[in-house]
């Protein structure tokens, strides 16, 4: 049974920093393409991104690129999603999401990801 925990979520200030983990279990982690997505009160969850089975390929949305790293440790079957110069408008609940397939290329599509976690809160107040 796989399964996708995350962590490190929380309330920060504007500017402040956070890091997201998540943590697999019941796949062979290097072989699946892994996502962080998010999904603000009213909206649809969104592309955050991604990273290739081998942490080759990364891919960013263009509202993250240059504040956010999304980083892997195939060792400990966790993906990372480090969190810098946050905004109030980057406040949702962020969801890990792991993808079978070819793992050498990185997805924006949320509809190719197998598996989901159950999602960690970020709040930031301005």
């Amino acid at each position: 049974q796989v399964q996708l925990v995350e962590s490190g979520g929380g309330l920060v200030q504007a500017g402040g920093s956070l890091r997201l983990s998540c943590a697999a279990s019941g796949l062979t982690f290097s072989s699946h393409v892994m996502g962080w997505f998010r999904q603000a009160p009213g909206k649809e969850r969104e592309f955050v991104a991604a990273i290739s089975g081998l942490g080759v390929t990364v891919y960013y949305a263009y509202s993250v690129k240059g504040r956010f790293t999304i980083s892997r440790d195939n060792a400990k079957n966790t993906v990372y999603l480090q969190m810098n110069s946050l905004k109030p408008e980057d406040t949702a609940v962020y969801y890990c999401a792991a993808r079978s397939g070819n793992y050498r290329l990185a997805s924006r599509n949320r509809d190719e990801y197998d598996y989901w976690g159950q999602g960690t809160q970020v709040a930031v107040s301005s």
